[in-house]
């Protein structure tokens, strides 16, 4: 017989699977990215999106829009973009002789922040306080956001003509960032199969807010026992280490992550268990998750671009020399 958690884990990943199944009607391949977009939602953290243009990175964060009872808002980020096209701004009612706040399209459920390199630094930072403390100060006033709300940003990395990096602390404050690679040419063949077939094609809406609350309360089920949990905190404290004897590969890193990467891990680890149907984390959770967790928040050294090392790359150094309770 079994118990009341393994029932809510049970239902929890039979939902997963359902939205999972929706999102397929409109989506080819692309696990790792619904994946993300999911984890995001369970975890109650914001995803940026990282991939070449035309990978589907827009229409993902879109179809999962659609499959959710959710309010939807899109911002296309542009150079020319301002703070309060974002946040929203006080503006003068004559017939009252006041000032009244105009919310922006940040007050939303599920925001899109399409191309969001593509706008300057105060622009990319007035999502910081959204981001962090849900809640957004026009003029005087502080106004909630809606609940649930998910920034999902998605970026072009191999343009630099008229973007912008995002500023060390805007990276932080995302959960997960998702590397988005190019389909195979099955993956690719089914995509355009489907696009000449059925190129509109509607979507039930399989996930409301009851439903989100029941999936973060499943994820809250998941047990991390203590070596699990000293496993991810050795794991973010070795990208800190500056003693080379000690860990040789750290001379890649100029910055180390931050404890806010600790807490990504963990809570990103209880989902990933929780999309494996079970009710406690294994150390390959931790290692499912470590890249996305890890590669927005660490600050690689000149050797590192001078040996054409990324991220990634680096993450798997940290990964093998960490040992595994």
């Amino acid at each position: 017989m079994e118990t009341v958690n393994e029932k809510s884990i049970k239902e929890a990943g039979e939902l997963v699977n359902k939205a999972r199944k929706e999102m397929g009607k409109r989506i080819v391949g692309q696990a790792d990215l619904v994946d993300g977009l999911m984890m995001g939602i369970i975890a109650s953290g914001h995803v940026l999106v990282e991939g070449v243009p035309g990978l589907a990175k827009t229409l993902a964060v879109r179809t999962l829009a659609d499959i959710t009872s959710a309010m939807f808002k899109r911002i296309q980020f542009t150079p020319d973009l301002l703070p309060a096209d974002l946040t929203g701004t006080m503006i003068y009612r004559q017939q009252t002789g006041e000032f009244v706040p105009r919310k922006g399209p940040v007050f939303s459920n599920v925001l899109l922040a399409d191309e969001i390199n593509r706008a300057p630094a105060k622009v990319q930072s007035a999502l910081l306080e959204a981001m962090a403390e849900g809640q957004v100060t026009i003029g005087e006033q502080t106004y909630p956001l809606p609940e649930p709300f998910f920034v999902m940003a998605t970026q072009n990395p191999i343009e630099q003509e008229g973007t912008y990096r995002l500023p060390e602390a805007q990276l932080d404050r995302f959960l997960i960032k998702v590397k988005v690679d190019y389909p195979s040419p099955a993956e690719e063949l089914a995509m355009l199969e489907r696009m000449v077939n059925d190129p509109d094609i509607p979507l039930r809406r399989v996930l409301d807010r009851e439903k989100v609350k029941q999936l973060r309360e499943a994820a809250e089920t998941v047990k991390a026992e203590e070596g699990i949990r000293r496993y991810i905190v050795s794991l973010v404290a070795a990208s800190r280490v500056k003693d080379r004897r000690k860990l040789p590969f750290t001379r890649y890193i100029e910055y180390g992550a931050s404890p806010r990467a600790t807490l990504a891990i963990y809570r990103c680890a209880r989902v990933q268990a929780l999309f494996e149907g079970r009710s406690f984390v294994l150390p390959e959770d931790v290692k499912a998750v470590a890249p996305m967790a890890l590669r927005h928040r660490m600050v690689l050294s000149y050797e590192a671009e001078a040996e054409q090392m990324d991220a990634d790359a680096v993450i798997a150094g940290l990964l093998a020399a960490v040992s595994v309770p």
